[in-house]
């Protein structure tokens, strides 16, 4: 069908290399590579002269030090983020301090549900709390520069605060982690909701935009194509946990064991924690039942 889901794994650059991308768009990569993070946190520099700066990254005295000698003569006005994990927006302070820039974009660290009774956040270490930023932007909310515009759009789902920024001066939209051309997005609870995500895409899926700068990886291009796309692969996964589950599996390791064959041993706590948005959504909306709160390591059945 024209909408299958194909994925670009393509490299985007060597760490810590300032590639123009696009007339108004400069790329870093930064040097922290893994299963989650692909080839590492892709930073963005927008404008020139007076810039800004989108997801500065983790806390890497290079990537800090690679950002700072690429706007080196300019003034960097504004350091965006889009959501508070540790591989996107802790070098914000450091920037900050060497800039004297306004640290813009989400909302401060938060999940999309309180702990249930019992519950342990296993995804604690990964968020970063000491974010603060200047001023929170919200759905529209826009900063601008000579030349360019950034507006914020409300992408909840990965995390619950989770923003993209439009570029319209390129039709452009810098899609953090909620869409990514190389992978699926994790999204995990209580930081993550399943619900939120899929709105979100459907959110985009109506927008103007022509090509996404991601995260994680290279561009996604044809967006609204690869973003219906991915809107039907999670339909998919739906589908799939649910014909386990009447097929007599109660359990996420033997969902994630039966639907994520071959899968790299390294991503398969990631993919049991997807498995558990997916759950978490199918138990409200009735088509799952489980005793008590949805849970890691919960029993689940058809209703």
């Amino acid at each position: 069908m024209a909408d299958d889901l194909t994925f670009d794994a393509r490299p985007p650059a060597r760490s810590g290399e300032s590639i123009r991308v696009s007339p108004l768009v400069r790329r870093i990569v930064a040097g922290n590579p893994g299963p989650i993070t692909f080839t590492g946190t892709c930073s963005y520099i927008v404008g020139s002269g007076k810039v800004a700066i989108i997801d500065p990254g983790p806390d890497n005295p290079g990537h800090i030090e690679a950002l700072l000698d690429a706007v080196s003569g300019e003034t960097v006005t504004h350091i965006l983020v889009t959501h508070t994990h540790r591989d996107h927006s802790p070098a914000a302070r450091a920037i900050q301090a060497a800039t004297g820039a306004l640290v813009v974009g989400c909302s401060p660290h938060r999940s999309a549900r309180p702990l249930f009774t019992g519950e342990v956040n296993s995804l604690e270490a990964s968020s970063d709390r000491e974010y603060a930023p200047d001023r929170e932007l919200s759905e529209g909310d826009a900063v601008r520069g000579p030349g360019w515009t950034l507006e914020a759009v409300a992408t909840p789902g990965h995390m619950a605060n989770h923003l993209a920024f439009a570029l319209p001066e390129e039709k452009a939209l810098f899609s953090g982690d909620h869409v990514m051309a190389w992978s699926t997005t994790v999204v995990a609870p209580p930081d993550g909701s399943m619900s939120a995500f899929m709105a979100s895409l459907d959110k985009l899926k109506g927008r103007n935009e022509t090509v996404y700068w991601p995260g994680h990886g290279g561009p996604v291009q044809d967006p609204q194509r690869f973003v219906r796309a991915l809107i039907h692969h999670r339909r998919l996964r739906e589908t799939s946990i649910l014909s386990r589950l009447r097929a007599g599996d109660r359990t996420i390791p033997e969902i994630v064991a039966a639907i994520y064959q071959g899968l790299n041993p390294a991503l398969v706590n990631a993919a049991g924690l997807s498995v558990f948005a997916h759950l978490e959504d199918l138990v409200a909306r009735d088509l799952v039942v489980t005793d008590g709160a949805p849970s890691l390591d919960g029993e689940y059945r058809p209703a």
